[in-house]
């Protein structure tokens, strides 16, 4: 797969298919709220959501009060349909239409949430790309909450091949960096009544 276009492949995705008909829909966030709630950040706190595209966390963000909200997607498709979904509260919203792995930071952030993009990286150098990013992105005690498929979860998304995590190899990725606050694994029910192992990982910047 050395020619696969990337952001090809999500802009047809985004295209083709409705909210809906995505294995990673979510109606409402849930994991991923608490575990933002419960690191009782200010909200001024910058928080970004990576891959987040026309997901409805930065909606509920919005609604819990916080005001620094970043949402980074390499689709720009996905990103025009959450605008579009927003209406007037996109405007509070900052949007960045970019690959992960060439994302070249211009603040710091207290928050870094991933749900099911981490785990799309699967050679040494996107990986390290990303783990250089974070290392670099991240406020000293901010928090980084990633969320990949477990070594229970599926072994494909959309077609592509993803890496399986454990909670001894995400913890490692991040070491020495970052310590672990916890980790679980959790199965999200997709709109097809099938469910997916995730492990969720959230971890402190020393």
């Amino acid at each position: 797969m050395e020619n696969f276009d990337k952001q090809l492949h999500w802009e047809n995705i985004y295209k083709s298919k409705q909210l809906t008909e995505v294995s990673w829909y979510q109606p409402i966030p849930h994991t991923s709220l608490n575990l933002i709630k419960d690191c009782m950040l200010p909200f001024t706190a910058k928080v970004i959501d990576i891959g987040g595209g026309d997901s409805f966390l930065a909606d509920y963000l919005l609604e819990l009060g916080y005001q620094d909200i970043t949402v980074l997607d390499i689709s720009e498709t996905a990103i025009e349909r959450a605008k579009k979904r927003l209406g007037d509260n996109a405007a509070k919203v900052k949007w960045i239409v970019s690959d992960i792995t060439a994302f070249k930071p211009t603040e710091k952030y207290d928050c870094w949430h991933d749900r099911a993009a981490f785990h799309f990286l699967t050679n040494e150098n996107e990986i390290g790309n990303y783990l250089q990013c974070v290392q670099h992105a991240i406020n000293t005690d901010g928090i980084l909450i990633i969320g990949c498929f477990s070594e229970n979860g599926p072994r494909k998304c959309s077609g592509i091949t993803i890496q399986q995590y454990s909670e001894t190899s995400l913890s490692a990725c991040f070491a020495p960096s970052f310590e672990k606050i916890d980790c679980f694994t959790i199965d999200h029910k997709t709109p097809f009544d099938t469910l997916q192992n995730f492990i969720f990982g959230r971890f402190r910047k020393k």
